[in-house]
């Protein structure tokens, strides 16, 4: 990002809003959500600097600002914070004027009211009365908070009004009683109010990041590393696509239906996965887009209305097959499909979601099932036991997605053929288990293990156990803490051979209380008289436990992987 596009600098409360700078909140921003557990958090944070001992500044995280002129800032993140600290200095005020109208201290009072009016939330026009706001909400917001809380009414409508709106009014309630609780029993409680909001003005501080537009707006979104950051990429995406039904002739019907299908496919989504569901959408459909590059090749590509509601509606076709790839529990899927599903976020593997969300839309339920069923081999043997880069991956399942969705692949025969290139062949796959080792330590590999051995285990002897069953458990022949009896391993190498495929079994989980780390020779007989075939096995071929033996073994179930996770259309 260039330098000319965007700067960083600290500012407080103070600063920000005492410049005489304007703040707009864009129209189609989402709304205030704010409540009660964050306006408490807030509470608490002001409270903790206003001691002459406390904290001597309190730290409210990034503002993101955009400005073609560096007079008007539209917020594109931080809405919130600075919406709620807008709360305090109008709840603050109308105190302040129930001071004044009650002549209590009244010319003071009335100074100090029009003083912070100034300073933080704009002026009065004396022949209309209508207000010059520093801030300014978006659609929803804006006229309830411009009308009822900027001009401090005395009755505060309720009914008629969106739940955000009550949420403004809500927060405003709330922060006025905390202050009359703050000053009750003060000799001047209208000074105390004025110097409370004066303190939190300046001891409220942001990094604020000032971008030129929307683009490099959407980069810092990509790089922050902070609360709040991917649902605000998600809402400037929104917004362009608002403005882009803005530049015409766009009818308040057009623009809920928007808001409408948007905030649906948000909250089936949920905030965080909303940027993924979107490339994988994209990619599954046109030209590769990486995360950092999605917005602008979408801006570029999205122009009119009917770009807008042709998106909207591709959208829609895709949402429910992301769901059922990411959450397959709730998805009303075959078993098998959900399974192939659950397989694929075991292995922590993404990259085929864009073909299979195109092959979901174009390809017979069989050919689908089956194509599903295939990634999931392919990711076996590239992903996690080939150990693979997925650059190249990435790059032929966005071709075979394409060829999907074109139609010039409409065969599980063809796209297969495309996938070629990320299928490692049997010599390799089977070079690559006979020396794979997974650290069992880290939960996600030691239930890739339980798996791995119950496939295993159901080739061998047409078995099938539950990898999940708390009836067994994985047992490292080679213990991951050796007692005496070990010395044909040598000491250096021990983890090495600890987490070797080779040296682990499944076992039922008494037995595997019962031998403990126990030498080999005391675990065999209890290896022996194990259910599962495999583990007998073990113990019946070897006599002792050595790294050769440990290697012959492995070696042995290599050629059994290669039999369980294999596609014969490509072999």
């Amino acid at each position: 990002m260039a330098a000319t596009n965007f700067n960083t600098e600290n500012r407080t409360y103070r600063q920000l809003l005492g410049n005489g700078l304007t703040y707009r909140i864009p129209r189609f921003q989402r709304d205030y959500s704010w409540g009660e557990e964050e306006w408490e958090d807030l509470w608490a944070d002001i409270q903790s600097t206003l001691p002459a001992d406390g904290e001597p500044a309190h730290y409210m995280g990034y503002l993101v600002l955009q400005t073609a002129d560096n007079r008007i800032y539209e917020v594109i993140d931080g809405q919130q914070r600075l919406t709620t600290i807008s709360l305090i200095v109008l709840a603050a005020m109308r105190l302040l004027k129930k001071l004044a109208d009650e002549r209590k201290n009244a010319d003071s009072n009335r100074a100090r009211l029009d003083q912070l009016r100034a300073t933080y939330i704009g002026y009065l026009d004396p022949v209309t009365l209508t207000t010059r706001n520093k801030l300014s909400l978006n659609r929803n917001n804006d006229s309830y908070y411009r009308d009822y809380l900027v001009t401090l009414a005395e009755h505060l409508p309720q009914r008629g009004f969106p739940a955000s709106t009550h949420a403004l009014r809500k927060g405003f309630e709330w922060f006025e009683r905390r202050l009359r609780d703050q000053v009750k029993g003060d000799a001047d409680p209208g000074k105390a109010l004025a110097q409370f909001v004066e303190t939190m003005s300046d001891k409220l501080f942001f990094t604020v990041i000032t971008v030129a537009d929307q683009l490099n707006a959407y980069k810092v979104f990509e790089t922050l590393n902070a609360r709040g950051v991917r649902l605000s990429a998600t809402d400037l995406l929104k917004n362009y696509l608002f403005s882009v039904l803005a530049r015409g002739d766009e009818t308040t019907h057009e623009m809920d239906e928007l808001e409408r299908r948007w905030e649906a496919m948000v909250g089936r989504l949920g905030s965080e996965s909303f940027p993924d569901f979107l490339r994988m959408h994209w990619n599954s459909r046109q030209g590769f887009a990486r995360q950092t590059e999605l917005f602008k090749v979408m801006r570029s590509r999205i122009q009119d209305r009917a770009a807008v509601f042709s998106l909207l509606r591709d959208m829609d076709e895709d949402i429910d097959t992301y769901l059922a790839l990411t959450q397959p529990e709730g998805s009303q899927w075959r078993p098998d499909w959900k399974q192939s599903a659950q397989e694929l976020r075991m292995f922590s593997v993404r990259q085929p979601y864009p073909m299979l969300m195109a092959a979901k839309r174009n390809l017979p339920d069989a050919d689908f099932g089956d194509l599903l069923r295939a990634t999931v081999v392919i990711a076996f043997r590239y992903n996690v036991i080939g150990a693979q880069h997925t650059s190249e991956q990435e790059r032929v399942y966005h071709a075979a997605a394409i060829q999907l969705h074109r139609q010039e692949a409409t065969t599980l025969g063809q796209v297969l053929l495309t996938l070629r290139p990320v299928y490692p062949n049997d010599d390799a796959f089977r070079a690559d288990f006979a020396e794979k080792v997974i650290k069992t330590t880290q939960s996600r590999n030691a239930k890739i293990v339980r798996y791995i051995l119950c496939k295993l285990e159901k080739q061998a002897g047409g078995t099938e156990f539950d990898a999940d069953s708390p009836s067994y458990t994985i047992e490292h022949v080679l213990p991951q803490s050796p007692e005496d009896g070990w010395d044909a391993f040598n000491d250096r190498d021990l983890e090495t051979f600890v987490y070797r495929l080779g040296n682990m079994i499944m076992l039922e989980s008494g037995k595997n209380k019962e031998i403990g780390n126990k030498p080999y020779a005391d675990k065999r007989p209890v290896l022996q008289q194990s259910g599962i075939l495999l583990t007998r096995r073990l113990a019946e071929e070897n006599t002792e436990w050595t790294p050769e033996r440990l290697d012959a073994r492995q070696k042995q179930l290599a050629h059994l992987a290669t039999s369980v996770w294999r596609i014969a259309q490509l072999a």
